[in-house]
């Protein structure tokens, strides 16, 4: 189990850390030249490294050995949310997803969004500060504002669904998704989805599904969506193991 662990997406061509790193490594843990640190590049590698110098604005590290995050996820999560008039709630779900493991949260602008900025770099410093501390090594994309319409356009060939509250012809998440596959699910706003953005969502292949009888505050939903996805994929998974052994 790692003590401490620090994050530079450039450590394996740039063996330092960054500012903020570097700071918290030499001011606050007043780590020395000779300590030992471990390092994760977000992109799937931890790195154990030595400190060479302690600058506090760019802390200087030999690199000693490499090795990948396990285990590792052949399956990819994107969440795209419409975010909550009350930003802490929105960064709740962040954090809280980035534990669990999501690889991509694209923020959506709706017809009843109550939020149409959001401040990017507060949420990536959140995703950091939650992958430092549960150790993993993978930091999810966070995508700025995108309209409904325009992002429902975009190229994705594998599982899409839209996750709504009106009366449609849904079906649980579990019978919809395919365990292993990449899968592609909308939350709507506080206010749902309009039924214009549900109709193109559909028209545009995603699939109406639902994640269970409970009404869901919006970021409990995309929580639960994203918990969902991994409990199929590892229930899949092991079915597949004990028909092997």
């Amino acid at each position: 189990m790692m003590e401490q662990l620090f994050y530079a997406p450039d450590i394996s061509v740039i063996p330092e850390l960054p500012e903020e790193e570097s700071q918290h490594c030499t001011r606050v843990l007043r780590l020395k030249t000779g300590d030992s640190i471990t390092v994760t590049d977000g992109k799937g590698f931890f790195y154990a490294a030595t400190i060479t110098n302690t600058h506090p604005n760019h802390c200087q590290v030999g690199i000693t050995k490499r090795w990948s995050y396990q285990p590792l996820r052949k399956y990819n999560i994107h969440i795209a949310v419409a975010p909550t008039k009350n930003m802490d709630r929105m960064e709740w779900f962040v954090e809280k997803a980035t534990e669990i493991g999501i690889d991509t949260i694209t923020c959506l602008h709706c017809r009843y969004s109550e939020r149409k900025e959001i401040k990017l770099q507060r949420l990536n410093r959140i995703a950091i500060s939650a992958m430092k501390q549960s150790q993993k090594a993978f930091l999810p994309v966070i995508n700025e504002m995108t309209d409904f319409q325009n992002f429902i356009l975009h190229d994705f060939n594998d599982v899409k669904m839209i996750a709504h509250c009106a009366d449609d012809h849904k079906q649980l998440i579990k019978n919809v998704y395919i365990p292993g596959r990449q899968a592609l699910i909308l939350i709507g706003p506080e206010g749902d989805f309009s039924s214009e953005e549900i109709a193109d969502a559909r028209a545009a292949g995603f699939r109406p599904v639902s994640l269970g009888e409970n009404r869901l505050r919006t970021e409990t939903a995309a929580l639960v969506a994203c918990h969902t996805i991994h409990l199929l994929s590892a229930d899949y998974a092991d079915k597949i193991h004990n028909s092997i052994y």
